[in-house]
């Protein structure tokens, strides 16, 4: 079995988050397990087994919980069961991108690019309505795009900015529909044009994670600071 191969691996090579993550599995894939089938089935020690579990009960990925069949084979208190949590779940890869394009290229097929387009702006206009709330449109230009990226890194992004010439780059170290955007790059744009009604300014966007660069960067020219020049009689003549 492909699970207890790796387990054994993990345990000869000191590779103990990869025994960590066969017992979450086994216990996602098949229920609530108790340190004794764990063992059986990965092919290690209970004592091995325990001290992984402990380590996911402490992290918040499995929970101990009372036995569905209970039998009695004596006096004794019943062996502990292991179930998996919502965050231990949360920490397995799961098929929204794929879900997420599916939906998107039925709506293609049967709306067309003007159905894409309209959804894409959709889920902008959603975002920017969430981002204008942490970016206060009286500060400077700035302030407003540093605001923008820890809003955008409070969703998800990852964001930080840059000094550049002539402006400030706003940098997005990861992006939730990275995989998505790579077939439909209107949600790109989309996006793009919502930074520009949360920061009230004209954006350029230089590169993007959806198409194989390593940060989505987006440029925000800074206008130049315009300098009053006293003129002379002469200076007026010329």
């Amino acid at each position: 079995m492909k699970i207890k191969h790796d387990a054994e691996r993990g345990a000869a090579g000191g590779g103990s988050d990869r025994t960590r993550d066969a017992v979450a599995r086994l216990v996602l894939e098949r229920g609530p397990q108790s340190a004794a089938a764990l063992a059986q089935q990965l092919g290690l020690s209970p004592a091995a087994i325990r001290r992984h579990l402990d380590a996911l009960v402490n992290d918040g990925h499995l929970v101990e919980c009372e036995p569905r069949h209970v039998v009695r084979r004596g006096r004794g208190r019943p062996a502990r069961t292991y179930a998996i949590t919502d965050d231990g779940r949360a920490a397995f890869p799961h098929a929204y991108d794929d879900l997420a394009t599916t939906a998107l290229r039925y709506l293609r097929e049967h709306g067309g690019e003007a159905a894409v387009v309209a959804f894409a702006q959709h889920r902008a206009q959603s975002l920017a309505e969430a981002l204008s709330a942490d970016v206060d449109p009286a500060a400077s230009d700035a302030e407003r795009t540093e605001a923008l990226a820890e809003s955008l890194t409070s969703h998800g992004y990852a964001a930080t900015t840059e000094t550049a010439a002539a402006g400030v780059q706003l940098c997005q170290h990861h992006c939730p529909v990275a995989h998505v955007a790579a077939e439909f790059p209107e949600l790109c744009e989309a996006e793009t044009r919502a930074f520009e009604r949360v920061l009230g300014t004209y954006v350029q966007r230089l590169a993007t994670i959806a198409h194989g660069d390593g940060v989505c960067t987006t440029h925000i020219p800074v206008p130049p600071i315009r300098k009053s020049v006293k003129l002379t009689a002469r200076s007026r003549r010329t």
